[in-house]
Order: structure tokens, then C-alpha cells, then sequence
């Protein structure tokens, strides 16, 4: 190779690395860091060199303390540390300045200079600018400038420079090692950020027993219980809660809810309140704990002479307990939850009106000490009123609060947003917000393991909040914290720039963020792996699972959730293997782990289901199939152990004590179990005894069964070329040999003769060359042990559509099943129109009915976006339309939530999928089967006439449905029952 050819090849790279935009480091955003010189850029590192980071000594302390983390970050990622100088001293020829404007004089003076544009950070709220500076002051050639609007602002621009050189935000909490660079480089330019779209971001620590509390006991200590009590409590010191503080500020979150099952953040060490203030974390308290109090405090220390937390009963003894804690944090910045929760989220009075009037005077109360010890102008002081459960109810019922209030609106506890601000309710000064959930404690179930929010739903929901202007707070229940690092990221980041990730760029977020935690290489996989492993987990929350979620006879059902989640773990496993060892850490955690444990649960619950279906049609493996469920669930067991003991050295023990196994109620069971699975066995006997069982149907024959009806596989059809199975199993102990013979050359089976010992599966198929024309009859003969067992094949191959001739989709076996982006036709009306969520929901994705806010209804069939799907059927006679939904709720007071059918010709019927006044609360049975399904049904009856053609419409009625399924049920169909529907029939 020539030395002028190396030369323009090092060229050709150093050019592509500048333009190559975004970058694996940079999450949605352009890459300004290179690893080669760029013309016109700053070394932040070069021959073993590092530019020192000089912050003014004047700066705000959590600004001068992320400079000294950024020091630490180009450490971990090129082995070189650079200085951090306090004020603007002699320096080499290149320098990183970070400063806030108003308080770093080096900042300043390039704004005075109009080197930085100060009118891009003037007023603004957490803005920031990174930007190459020549010349920025006398002897320094030139600088990276990282400049704030505000303390904030500032620090996210630094830990924005930390996360383009290649330091992920969970390089602690997740393990995540850097890419080792020798050199690194800031391309010229200006890259600007913020305000963000959310002006409050945040977590909420909560259900914290066992994994959390467990965790920091083993890590930081234990205290013993204050005010006497008994027992200990972990220790939540400001030790964890700095680690906590770093890895939010570096996601770009502001606020925080502490945990508070059994600690109190302002007690638990007294230096937390202060340390999060140095930070920049805007703490605040649940919607159960008001003005900055938590109810331990009060357990502690006033509960043994009060009682009960209830302002009914004691409000003096309330209102001094406020007071004293505002007062002792009135110089930090907070956000104050104000009305009251009985204690354990209870109703501290009976009757609506007596709450109502009881919750007015507790909210005078509390703005009236906020007045006297924060600001005179109570309006200055940030303030939330959470609408949780029945307080939204007294709110709907005409209970009000103070304008300059945040109503934080609550979903229901499941991701499902309850209410979004009316017109009018957006015109308050205060703002509104949403309170998100990807962890809950209560009922139908609790689901508190491992991640099972797939960010496509959290897109749909969150995105909807900020269109109907619910942006002023949003905060989310993270459980334990640990698990949740996607979703938790996601939710982060789609609080900041709403504009940036949308319901076509679900995988392109998955692949960006794969890419920054484990490099280009392998970001393709690990996105396809993420995706599907959190889609699988949000068709049934874990603790959900039950051996009858999945059917084992219809649509091979159960064995393809099974494989599928196999195949995935599979290819995770061989990711993990080919990884560098110093990644396999992280992504054992962030993809392995969850992957691999969620498939083992799947499928143990799906051999319990086998076990039953064995029992009840006498197999001999009924046995080894109940050995299989406890097989599993040592595998279970054994994951949790090596994630707790052995994984980063024992760093994350107790993060996988969570019980999830066992569940009966909403409450958990004090240990995972099988008790909740009724597992079988039976007394096999010795001599062998054939039994067959067929796809389609629970029944068994052999002799003396009671299975009624000639055993006959589901209809074949030249279009959809299915296959079929038979069970050849044994009812005894001794093997025994059989032989299946097809009555006609064009039905094969896979295997025509063997020897059974447990349980054969032979496979059924059509020759279509040579299949008869029109429906054809046949059969198959299971012999075995003396017996014989004939099983009927029916083939359809239709003359009037083929698979080339066919335009749209085709009947199969008296049903049509169909993936709702695969339209014929899209039609939209100006800004009203079906968007497309990908990866959204139980199979493939979801069609989101979207219009303007305040919207009036659409009338459906005239003008109203549609969609059309083209299709082929056989049979004539009463067609069931079955949609599959999302488990949305009517967010918009005093209207339900509805969309429209129609076949052909005919007048849409209008469905209404959750009507006015829904009771989205435990109890409500409707409520409850749609989240635990993550789904809502609706099904409309439509006559079609004669055999042929027939388009299907969806038409949009109110925003926010999103359809993913349609199954067209003939009268022909079965109606096998199955939790996801017949696979999409075969279109053209």
C-alpha cells in the first residue's frame, strides 16, 4: 500500500467520523466527539495528553463537582485524567471551560465577547450549549466550551460531553464499561440543547422490600428503627442517594421522589436533603406524604400517642409536623406535595362531601405556612396536587385547588393514562402532570420483578399527555430502580425532547442505545433482542402468568410462545459469549438476564399447562411434564441466585429476591412456590397402550375414552398451506411401536412408522401438486397396541382465487386473522389519521387513531379516516368482527372512547370501547381483564350475503385507540380459543 493511498484512506476516516451522525454515544443527538483530529476541533486528549477543565471556584457546587466527574469519565475512557482548575488561570493551548452564565466571569466575558451566543441560554430553563471557542482568552488557542443557562443546564451539558466520549449513564448502576479511545477530539460547532419539554423529570423509589431495601442493608448498613421501634431500617444515606442523584442527572432528570416504605429521606441521614440540592435534584414526596413529610416520620415519632395519620382527628398535631419540615428545608429547591391521603392510600373521613370539605381546609392550611415560611407569594412556591384514586374523583366532582397548582394526574397504576387537562384546565397557570407506574404494589395483581413496559406503550401514553398539555411534571414509579434501566431511560429521554422519538422510531431507540452500551457491532441484535423480549413481557405481566394464559391445543399456541422466547434467549446467549468479557457483565444484566428468566417462566407455566392436558387425557408423560414444572422452577431459583451471588462479584445481591411465583391475590406470597400450580401425576401402568390426541382439541382417543366425535385436524387450504399435528402418545410404561398411513398420495405425514416411549408428534401436511380440486376428504390411521385410530383431513383448494390471484387476505378455516398495519388502504382527513406504533402491543404493532386536541367526535362514514382491509371469503352468513385494542382509557372527561366497523356497503356500528365515567379502580371487572390481558376486546356481528370479495372498515371515532388485531370469525369458524388470536392468514 502506498504512503499517499494510507494517507487518503486516514482521510476518508477522519472524514466519515465527522459527518457519521448520530452516533452510538449520543442517543438520538449528533455526535461532536471524535476519536481522530478534526480540522478546526479540540484535543480533548492527544498524545497522552489531556486539556484541563477549568470551572469557576464562584460556579454552583454541583457544577464544580460534574467537572471533576467528567475528569473521571475521560480517565475511564482513554486512561488519562485531566486537571480540574479552579478560575481562569495560565493553561496549555487548549482548554474545557464549563460555567453557568451569572456565575462563571470566564462564561460571561464570551458572552460580552461574542464568542457565545448568550441569547441561546438567557432566561432559559435547564439550556446548555457545547461549542468549540478560538482564542476564548489570552495564551489558549482554543476551548471546549460547555455553557449553562442554569445550574442544571450546565450539568447536563457536562454529562452530555461524558456520554458522547463514550460513558453511558449506567456505567455504575449497570456495569456498562466504556470503548477504551487513545485520542479524543471536539468537532467545531455549536451544539444547543434544552429547554426541555418536560419542566420536571423524574423518578419515584417505591415497593422497595425486598430487592431495594435488601440491597442497601447489605451495602451501606442498617440503622435501628428510630424512635424506639424494634428492628432496623436499611440505610438510605447520602451515600446511595449521590449515587442515585449522578445517574439521574446524567439521564437528564430533575426530580425525585425518595423511598419511603420504611425510611424517610430527611431522616434517614441528615446530609440527604443538602446533597441533593448541591446536586440539582428537585426533591418532592409521594402523593400519600405531603409538604415534604414522610408517614415514617410521623410512625416514628407520633403515631404511638396520635394514631392514625389523619388530619380529621388530630389537625393541630399535622399542621406544626408540616411546618417543622419545611421550615428545615425551606432553602432547598422542592416541589410540595400539598392535600392529604389517609394513611396506607385510605380515605381519612367517610362521604365524598366530608372528604371534599376536609381536603379544601387542609389545602388552605398548607398554602397559608408555605406563605409564611417560603415566599409571601404562595404562587412562587412550586406546588402538586397528585389526583391519585378517589382524590380524582373528588376532583371531578367539583373540588378545585389554587390555579397556580400542578394537578398530576394519575394513570391506573398500570400505564394507562385516567385523565389529560380539558381546554380550560390547560389555561392554569400551575400546569398539569402524569404520575406513570413501571412497578405496582396492589390489585388485580402486584408486578414488581423484572421490566415489563415495553417503550412503545410508554411512546403512546406519555406522548398523548404532552400533546393534550400534561408537561409540566412527569414522574414514574420505578420500583426497585435496578431492572428498569431501559424503560426508565426512555421515559427520561422522551420527557426532554418529545419531538425527538415518535411511534415509527421505537426500534431506532432500541438500536441507538444497544449501540452506546455495547458497541456498533453488536446493536443490531441487541435492539431485536430488547424489542421482543419487552414486547413478550407486556402481553401478560409475570405474576400474571398462569397455566391457562396460553393455549396448548389451539394454533400451537403455547409452543410457539415458548420458542420464540427460547430462540431469543439463544441468541442472546450467543451475543453474551461473543462479547468482550469486560461488557458481559452489563449485558447479562440489561439483556440476558431479563430475557433468559422471562422465557424459563413462560415457559414452566406452559409445561404446568401440558401437565393438565396430559393428566386429563391419560398420558404417560403426565408425569415427566409435572418434573418439568419443577425442573424450571430450580432454574428460577438458580438464576436469581447467580444474579444475586455471582454477577459483578456479588455487587447486586438481593436484586432478584423479588417474589413473583405463587401469586393468588394482588398481595405476594411471602416465597416463590408452586402452590398456585396444580400439578398432576398418575399411576402408569406397565404394559404400553396407545392413545391420540389432535391439534384443535383437548380430547384423547383410545379405547374406553370419553372423547365424543371422530377426531379430525383443522381445515387445510391450498392459500394458507398449513400443517397439522397428531399425538401418538403412551398411556403405559413399555414402549410400543405404530405406523400412520395417509388414505390418499396427497396428505404426507413427517414420519409413517417409529416407536413411541412417551409422547410422538407427527406432523400432517398437504401435497398441493396433487391435491384434488374443490374440499377433499381424507384421513390418517394411527395404529398401535392393537388398535386403530382414523383422524379426518379436509383440503380446500378453491378455484376462484389462488395465492397469485388473490388481492388481499383469504379465509382459512372459517376465520380471516389480520395485523392491523397490514391495510389495504389508509384514509385520513386533514390532521385526523391512523399512525402506525411499532412493535406495539400483543404480536406486531399498533394503528393509533390521532386527531387535533379538543377534536369534536368523527362521524364515521362520513369523512372519518378509515382503514381498509381487502379480503376473500368463503362463507356467506353472520361475520364477527373481533378487534384486539389497547387497554386505553377515556381520558377526556364526560366522553367515552369508540371506534366504528363496518363491512362493505353497510352503516359503521359504533363501538364503544370504555364509556363515559369509567371506573378505571379494583373491583371493576371490565378494568381489570384489560389490564391484565394489556388489552380490551370488542366484537360487532355484519351479514355477508354470497362468497367473494368484501372490504372490512375501522373507522375513527375519538382519539388514542390504537388497533392490533382483527380476527373476521364465518360462520365456518371454530372459534378456538386462544390469549393472542389465530396467526395473520396468509394476503396477497
Amino acid at each position: 500500500m502506498s504512503i499517499q493511498f494510507r494517507r487518503w484512506a486516514a482521510l476518508l476516516a477522519a472524514c466519515l467520523a465527522v459527518v457519521r451522525a448520530p452516533s452510538a454515544e449520543a442517543l438520538g443527538r449528533p455526535s461532536y466527539i471524535s476519536p481522530s483530529p478534526v480540522g478546526g476541533g479540540v484535543a480533548i486528549v492527544e498524545n497522552r495528553r489531556a486539556a484541563p477543565i477549568v470551572v469557576d471556584s464562584g460556579d454552583w457546587a454541583g457544577v464544580r463537582r460534574a467537572a471533576r466527574d467528567l475528569s473521571a469519565d475521560i480517565a475511564r475512557v482513554t486512561g488519562i485524567t485531566p486537571a480540574v482548575i479552579a478560575g481562569a488561570r495560565p493553561a496549555p493551548q487548549t482548554l474545557i471551560i464549563a460555567g453557568t452564565i451569572g456565575r462563571s466571569p470566564i462564561v460571561d466575558g464570551l458572552v460580552q465577547s461574542k464568542k457565545l451566543d448568550g441569547a441561546a441560554l438567557a432566561g432559559k430553563w435547564e439550556a446548555f450549549v457545547v461549542q468549540t471557542v478560538e482564542n476564548p482568552m489570552p495564551g489558549v488557542a482554543s476551548a471546549l466550551v460547555i455553557a449553562g443557562s442554569d445550574k442544571r443546564g450546565t450539568i447536563y451539558g457536562i454529562y452530555d460531553v461524558s456520554e458522547q466520549i463514550g460513558v453511558s449513564p449506567w456505567y455504575w448502576w449497570a456495569d456498562v464499561t466504556p470503548e477504551h479511545k487513545d485520542a479524543l477530539f471536539m468537532k467545531p460547532g455549536v451544539y444547543a440543547h434544552g429547554e426541555p419539554s418536560v419542566k420536571y423529570r423524574g423518578i419515584f423509589l417505591n415497593d422497595e422490600r425486598p430487592d431495594l431495601d435488601y440491597w442497601v442493608r447489605a451495602k451501606f448498613g442498617e440503622r435501628p428503627t428510630p424512635g424506639g421501634g424494634t428492628g432496623t431500617v436499611a440505610n438510605f444515606n447520602s451515600q446511595f442517594y449521590a449515587r442515585l442523584f449522578e445517574v439521574l442527572l446524567r439521564l437528564k432528570a430533575n426530580y425525585l421522589w425518595p423511598a419511603m416504605w420504611n425510611n424517610a429521606f430527611a431522616e434517614d441521614d441528615p446530609d440527604n436533603a443538602r446533597l441533593a440540592d448541591e446536586y440539582g435534584i428537585v426533591m418532592g414526596s409521594s402523593h400519600q406524604e405531603p409538604m415534604l413529610r414522610a408517614q415514617k416520620e410521623w410512625d416514628w415519632h407520633l403515631r404511638p400517642e396520635h394514631g392514625r395519620w389523619n388530619y380529621a382527628a388530630h389537625p393541630d398535631v399535622l399542621n406544626t409536623f408540616w411546618k417543622d419540615g419545611i421550615t428545615a428545608r425551606k432553602n432547598y429547591e422542592s416541589i410540595y406535595t400539598i392535600g392529604l391521603r389517609g394513611e396506607d392510600d385510605t380515605a381519612m373521613v367517610q362521604g365524598a362531601a366530608e372528604s371534599m370539605a376536609l381536603l379544601e381546609r387542609i389545602v388552605a392550611e398548607q398554602r397559608k405556612m408555605l406563605a409564611e415560611v417560603i415566599n409571601p407569594d404562595v404562587t412562587e412556591v412550586p406546588q402538586l396536587w397528585c389526583l391519585y384514586k378517589e382524590v380524582q374523583g373528588y376532583y371531578e366532582n367539583g373540588l378545585r385547588v389554587p390555579d397556580d397548582v400542578t394537578l398530576l394526574w394519575a394513570e391506573d397504576n398500570w400505564g394507562n393514562v385516567r385523565r389529560l387537562p380539558t381546554a380550560d384546565e390547560r389555561k392554569r397557570s400551575g400546569g398539569a402532570g402524569v404520575y406513570y407506574h413501571f412497578d405496582y404494589h396492589g390489585g388485580p395483581r402486584s408486578y414488581q420483578w423484572l421490566n415489563t413496559n415495553p417503550i412503545a406503550k410508554i411512546w403512546d401514553q406519555m406522548s398523548l399527555a404532552k400533546q393534550y398539555g400534561a408537561d409540566r411534571i412527569w414522574i414514574v414509579n420505578v420500583g426497585h430502580f435496578k431492572g428498569y434501566e431501559l424503560p426508565t431511560e426512555y421515559f427520561l429521554d422522551l420527557a426532554w425532547d418529545t419531538t425527538r422519538w415518535t411511534g415509527d422510531n421505537i426500534r431506532g431507540y432500541m438500536r441507538e442505545w444497544a449501540a452506546r452500551e455495547f458497541g456498533e457491532r453488536f446493536a443490531d441484535d441487541t435492539a431485536e433482542i430488547l424489542s421482543k423480549y419487552t414486547m413478550f413481557n407486556g402481553r401478560r405481566k409475570h405474576e400474571l402468568l398462569e397455566a391457562s394464559t396460553y393455549s396448548v391445543v389451539n394454533f400451537g399456541e403455547a409452543d410457539r410462545v415458548v420458542s420464540e422466547y427460547n430462540a431469543l434467549t439463544a441468541k442472546a446467549q450467543a451475543l453474551f459469549d461473543r462479547l468482550p468479557k469486560d461488557k458481559q457483565d452489563a449485558f447479562y444484566e440489561l439483556v440476558l438476564f431479563p430475557t433468559k428468566a422471562s422465557a424459563n417462566l413462560n415457559e414452566m407455566y406452559v409445561a404446568a399447562a401440558k401437565n393438565a392436558l396430559y393428566a386429563a387425557q391419560g398420558r404417560a408423560s403426565t408425569n415427566a411434564m409435572a418434573a418439568r414444572v419443577r425442573e424450571l422452577f430450580q432454574v428460577d431459583r438458580d438464576l436469581a441466585t447467580h444474579f444475586n451471588k455471582t454477577l459483578a462479584g456479588g455487587k447486586w445481591d438481593h436484586f432478584m429476591d423479588q417474589v413473583h411465583i405463587g401469586y393468588t391475590s394482588w398481595n405476594e406470597p411471602p416465597q416463590d412456590n408452586l402452590n398456585a400450580v396444580k400439578l398432576t401425576e398418575l399411576t402408569i401402568p406397565a404394559a404400553a397402550a396407545m392413545g391420540v390426541a389432535v391439534e384443535g382439541s383437548t380430547s384423547a382417543w383410545f379405547p374406553g375414552s370419553t372423547a365424543t366425535g371422530v377426531p379430525a385436524l383443522p381445515l387445510f387450504d391450498a392459500l394458507n398451506r398449513q400443517r397439522s399435528y397428531i399425538d401418538v402418545f403412551n398411556r403405559g410404561a413399555e414402549p410400543f411401536a405404530f405406523t400412520a398411513t395417509a388414505s390418499a398420495p396427497w396428505i404426507t405425514v413427517s414420519t409413517s412408522r417409529g416407536t413411541v416411549d412417551t409422547d410422538t408428534r407427527v406432523w400432517v401436511d398437504v401435497d398441493w401438486s396433487r391435491a384434488p380440486a374443490g374440499d377433499a376428504t381424507g384421513t390418517v390411521t394411527v395404529s398401535g397396541t392393537g388398535r386403530d385410530v382414523t383422524v379426518g383431513v379436509t383440503a380446500r383448494t378453491p378455484a376462484a382465487v389462488t395465492r397469485t390471484t388473490l388481492d388481499g387476505f383469504v379465509e382459512t378455516a372459517g376465520y380471516v386473522s389480520i395485523e392491523a398495519e397490514h391495510f389495504t388502504k389508509k384514509t385520513d382527513a386533514g390532521d385526523s389519521r391512523w399512525m402506525r406504533i411499532e412493535d406495539f402491543g400483543h404480536t406486531l404493532s399498533g394503528m393509533r387513531a390521532t386527531t387535533p386536541v379538543d377534536a369534536a367526535p368523527l362521524t364515521p362514514g362520513s369523512g372519518a379516516p378509515s382503514l381498509d382491509y381487502r379480503m376473500y371469503l368463503f362463507t356467506p352468513g353472520a361475520a364477527a368482527v373481533k378487534l384486539t385494542v389497547a387497554p386505553t382509557l377515556n381520558f377526556q372527561p364526560n366522553r367515552p372512547l369508540r371506534v366504528a366497523v363496518s363491512i362493505d356497503d353497510e352503516a359503521p356500528q359504533v363501538v364503544t370501547l370504555v364509556p363515559a365515567n369509567f371506573s378505571a379502580n379494583n373491583g371493576n371487572r371490565e378494568w381489570e381483564a384489560s389490564v391484565r390481558n394489556n388489552a380490551r376486546f370488542s366484537t360487532t356481528s355484519h351479514p355477508i350475503a354470497a362468497a367473494g370479495y368484501h372490504t372490512l372498515k375501522i373507522w375513527m371515532v375519538d382519539p388514542a385507540v390504537v388497533v392490533q388485531k382483527i380476527v373476521v370469525d364465518t360462520p365456518a369458524s371454530a372459534k378456538a380459543q386462544s390469549y393472542l388470536g389465530p396467526p395473520e392468514t396468509y394476503r396477497h
